[in-house]
């Protein structure tokens, strides 16, 4: 993912709500799933937009994405999962830009696309 221009409002917010009391990468993946569980809304269809080695989706793929993945899969990265050839898959968020969605659903999905880009971790 292409480095994104710095935005001072979704760092602050990042720093203050998502990251806010995080010591180590443990708590940093903890807060990230757990801002991403609370304004994600559910189900929702999504285009990729990269091709990634961990995923067989292929770019401009639509699908659709029925819940973010158990928190042991979102350790490293954040995971959602999709339904793909009769079998749940989870997948990298990064990969996916979302299609009509709430404007809640659209920040945070910007927000962690963000976060990747600048090259951040856990």
């Amino acid at each position: 993912m292409p480095k994104m221009k710095k935005n001072k409002a979704r760092e602050k917010r990042i720093d203050m709500e998502i990251v806010v009391d995080a010591h180590d990468e443990d708590e940093r993946a903890m807060g990230w799933f757990y801002y991403l569980e609370d304004k994600l809304q559910f189900p929702f269809k999504a285009q990729v937009i990269a091709k990634r080695l961990t995923s067989p989706l292929a770019k401009g793929e639509t699908v659709q994405v029925e819940d973010l993945a158990l928190g042991d899969e979102c350790e490293y990265e954040m995971f959602v999962e999709i339904t793909w050839q009769s079998r749940k898959l989870a997948i990298p968020l990064s990969q996916l830009k979302p299609i009509k969605v709430d404007s809640e659903t659209r920040e945070a999905i910007e927000d962690w696309h963000y976060w990747v880009s600048q090259g951040y971790e856990f």
